[in-house]
């Protein structure tokens, strides 16, 4: 799609609309779905479309209407319109679809997507900071932002909860996020190396489909190496529906999906099981705790702290030399130019950014 376009623009604002309608985590499942059923679109040869400019891109992507649009629906509805479903307090609430609160909470979220598909663009024109995921700090930006302008709240939350509980304080688990997966080290320790494995573990299983297609000219590199970086996120996406369909004890579904990323991010990275799942699933599962205490905790509002986790884990991950050649699986190799890129883009630049992601291609180049 082109990112300029009065149709992308449109179809962005719609989709936004819809995803404040149904709330963050709804539609953060929903988003997760079409990831999914885009990368088996993608594995089957069909494109890649419904991963790169639906799932992933200003269509339906975390940023726009999957995920964004309903925290900013729900903290203007708590903050300023005090009609949220849950009442006051609850600007917390992903949980909950805005559809019953105004017209203009739905409009804001389709709004908020037009707002974020433009940010991105220029965001993916910084330099150094567009080799990362401009994505997620998009989602980070949007949701800050709203806790400020909507809650007065800064990103790091309340002063005075902050000096009653501490910095990194959780009131003895009644403000922490996701209580029941942090609660003790050891629990988050074993949790992130499952996460870490099972990702690096389908991360080494697509890449071995993904790489003869794309080697057969079947599927783009970008798919090809999207497919593997993000299938476990999808899975970990979609399990969040049970925070929704249950009660009790049987709702205290884990969230894993900013592990998965991470971990298969690692694998594709540097090629290593070990490193991957072991070292970066153990250490973003402590990350995404330490972020929801520096970010979550103490606010009124989600301000997404798990793609802070996912931002600064990709800063540490990235080794690029002055040449522009990375690590990748125990060798550096020269980078494959891009062969599409947006107007504007350097001619040089090693990633590839369609439907909003910024994909890396690992290939070496034929012509060194």
């Amino acid at each position: 799609m082109e990112p300029w376009s009065m149709t992308t623009l449109l179809v962005c604002f719609g989709g936004g609309i819809v995803g404040a309608s149904l709330g963050g985590l709804y539609a953060f499942v929903l988003c997760g779905l079409i990831v999914f059923l885009g990368c088996l679109a993608s594995m089957a040869g069909c494109g890649d479309f419904l991963l790169l400019s639906v799932g992933l891109g200003p269509i339906f992507g975390p940023h726009v209407g999957g995920f964004t649009s309903g925290i900013i629906a729900i903290t203007y509805a708590e903050g300023v319109k005090k009609n949220a479903p849950g009442g006051p307090g609850s600007g917390k609430d992903i949980l909950s679809p805005c559809m019953n609160t105004s017209w203009d909470v739905l409009i804001l979220g389709g709004v908020w997507a037009v707002v974020a598909h433009i940010l991105l663009q220029y965001l993916n024109k910084i330099p150094v900071l567009n080799k990362f995921d401009t994505i997620a700090l998009t989602v980070f930006i949007g949701c800050a932002l709203a806790r400020l302008l909507f809650q007065g709240v800064a990103p790091w939350g309340k002063m005075e909860s902050i000096r009653e509980h501490g910095y990194f304080g959780t009131k003895k688990g009644a403000i922490q996020w996701v209580p029941w997966q942090h609660n003790t080290p050891s629990k988050i320790a074993a949790f992130g190396l499952g996460v870490g494995l099972l990702s690096v573990g389908l991360a080494v299983a697509l890449k071995g489909i993904m790489d003869p297609l794309v080697a057969k000219g079947t599927v783009s590199a970008a798919a090809a190496f999207v497919v593997p970086l993000i299938f476990g996120w999808s899975l970990a996406a979609i399990s969040l529906i049970g925070l929704n369909f249950a009660t009790g004890t049987i709702q205290l579904f884990p969230v894993w999906h900013h592990i998965a990323i991470l971990s298969a991010l690692a694998y594709l990275l540097f090629g290593s099981a070990l490193v991957a799942g072991v070292v970066v699933g153990i250490g973003a599962a402590f990350l995404g705790d330490i972020m929801a205490r520096m970010f979550y905790n103490h606010g009124r509002a989600c301000p997404t702290h798990h793609v802070v986790a996912a931002f600064r884990v990709q800063c540490a991950l990235w080794p690029q030399d002055s040449t522009g050649r990375r690590r990748g699986h125990g060798e550096h190799r020269p980078l494959r130019r891009a062969s599409v890129i947006l107007p504007g883009e350097d001619d040089l630049h090693p990633w590839r950014i369609q439907g909003g992601l910024q994909v890396q291609r690992w290939q070496e180049r034929e012509d060194l």
